[in-house]
């Protein structure tokens, strides 16, 4: 059981879907990240988009779930393979608030995401140029076109917020997922 639930600070943003971009739909993400946060969880959005659709969006449940496999790219890929009863995510484009970690860098390789696009780059977890480069690997059979950086103030205060209150009231060694 979590010590004590913190109040979010931050206000959900929204943008304009009358010219979908990547910063369009990180702020999608980041708004999940907000619903996380609300729910005592880290503070980490994903959503998926398809031909200019949203057919995924989800936000990290581990502590709610007791599920250390519920980070917010795993359930928004399941939830996108559900939307198209497919699991190849061929044409898709992952949106995430903080680089994947090994778990969700390696399922969005097998869905066989087309892209990831991240906010906040994660240089002891992230596995998509941070700490590794697990798309990079000579000998895997697809590949993933990656951006990072969009967002990433924002995303990134988001984060550190979170941890520096989680600190203030349950004392030191709270998880900072390498931020």
């Amino acid at each position: 059981m979590r010590a004590h639930k913190l109040e979010c600070p931050f206000p959900k943003v929204y943008p304009s879907r009358l010219s979908p971009d990547d910063t369009c739909h990180m702020w999608l993400a980041y708004n999940q990240a907000i619903d996380a946060w609300r729910e005592d969880e880290v503070p980490i959005g994903a959503v998926i988009e398809r031909g200019g659709e949203i057919i995924a969006a989800a936000h990290n449940q581990v502590e709610s779930t007791k599920d250390p496999t519920a980070h917010a790219e795993i359930l928004a890929i399941t939830q996108a393979a559900a939307a198209i009863g497919d699991w190849r995510l061929n044409e898709a484009t992952l949106f995430v608030t903080k680089e994947p970690c090994p778990m969700c860098s390696g399922a969005s390789l097998m869905a066989r995401l087309k892209r990831v696009v991240f906010a906040v780059a994660d240089p002891k977890m992230g596995c998509l140029g941070g700490a590794s480069a697990l798309h990079e690997l000579p000998r895997i059979n697809h590949r993933l076109e990656i951006t990072g950086g969009i967002l990433e103030a924002e995303c990134r205060e988001l984060l550190q917020r979170f941890f520096r209150e989680k600190r203030q009231t349950s004392g030191p060694g709270v998880d900072e997922t390498g931020l």
